[in-house]
């Protein structure tokens, strides 16, 4: 149903669509008064003449203007439904009317193929990387079990630091791909936020010890209603971020804000982000300055962090100071939840 303002919308297209007839109409009417004056004609005719050509110009335009109305209404369902929309059309008798209706059906078959052909190469590309990041995980597991039987000490340390960042990266990639393929539902229950921060910290264990970061985490005895598996991506991303940039013997608090008992902190000692980076550290792709000054960032972790986040309904924000270093804030308290 139309509203007030859409008719007062439409009314302003259709009187900017007719000027040129309503200026000439005017002019029409200006130069027959001229006709009346200068030929000392009878005023009253001329009156007369133009209340008759208003009141039948009156009855055109409102007859033009709904129909202008109906195919205005139809253009807009048009663009959101256009083959419903094209399969209710008449056959025109207007030559250009059938010209614009097969024009309009061979660009919605062109953009339908375009359509067919870009979610083929998407699809593939899709499995492509998948089957990669999943034929990865083999020479991964290789290494780890040469590792384990290696006698040089020092070396295994380096080695195992950097086959945890290539795991971390390869459950990044793979992250990001499952969210990128749509349909994908929520697995929403009560999870034991503890449960989960430990896992996730048992996972960098090797990079708190190797580096000598202290680690001061405050249980939290708090159920939230989330996705499990995402939340751990979640705190994996952005607890692995932390331990990029925080130096040796630098500290990582986990807590919940004293003031909002919902809100998970994650805090260090790192080096900071600057100011003028900060507005656009949730950007696919951005690194900022201290990605490349370091070498260290891929600009992915913060997109995809920030992409989850608002899936599960956990807002997140960040606060930074260089430095001094990061805190990240997970509001868990969901207000609104968007499906895969």
């Amino acid at each position: 149903m139309t509203t007030r303002r859409e008719y007062l919308k439409i009314a302003k297209a259709f009187l900017k669509s007719k000027r040129t007839a309503i200026a000439l109409y005017s002019l029409t009417i200006f130069v027959f008064g001229l006709i009346f004056l200068f030929g000392r004609l009878p005023f009253n005719f001329y009156f007369y003449s133009v209340e008759v050509s208003a009141f039948i110009g009156g009855i055109f335009g409102l007859f033009s203007f709904m129909r202008y109305a109906d195919r205005y209404r139809y253009l807009q369902e048009l663009y959101q439904q256009p083959q419903s929309m094209l399969n209710k059309l008449e056959k025109p008798s207007d030559p250009a009317e059938t010209f614009y209706q097969e024009t309009i059906r061979q660009l919605l078959k062109e953009r339908q193929k375009q359509a067919l052909k870009n979610e083929s190469k998407e699809a593939d590309q899709l499995d492509y990387f998948t089957l990669w990041l999943h034929q990865i995980k083999t020479p991964i597991a290789a290494i780890q079990l040469v590792l384990q039987q290696s006698t040089d000490k020092k070396l295994t340390r380096q080695l195992e630091q950097e086959l945890l960042r290539i795991e971390n990266y390869t459950r990044m990639a793979l992250s990001y791909l499952k969210l990128e393929q749509s349909g994908k539902d929520l697995d929403l229950a009560k999870v034991s936020l503890d449960q989960v921060i430990k896992k996730t910290i048992k996972t960098f264990s090797i990079l708190f010890i190797y580096n000598q970061i202290t680690l001061d985490y405050q249980e939290t005895h708090l159920d939230v209603l989330t996705d499990e598996q995402w939340l751990r991506v979640l705190l994996e991303q952005l607890l692995s971020n932390s331990l990029k940039y925080t130096p040796p013997k630098g500290q990582i608090k986990i807590y919940l804000d004293p003031k909002q008992t919902k809100r998970l902190i994650i805090e260090d000692t790192g080096i900071g982000i600057r100011s003028e980076d900060l507005p656009r550290i949730f950007e696919k792709g951005y690194s900022g300055w201290n990605g490349k000054v370091q070498e260290k960032s891929t600009g992915l972790g913060l997109f995809l962090s920030q992409k989850i986040s608002k899936r599960l309904g956990h807002p997140l924000s960040i606060t930074s100071e260089v430095g001094k270093g990061t805190k990240v804030a997970i509001d868990l308290d969901v207000k609104e939840i968007k499906f895969f």
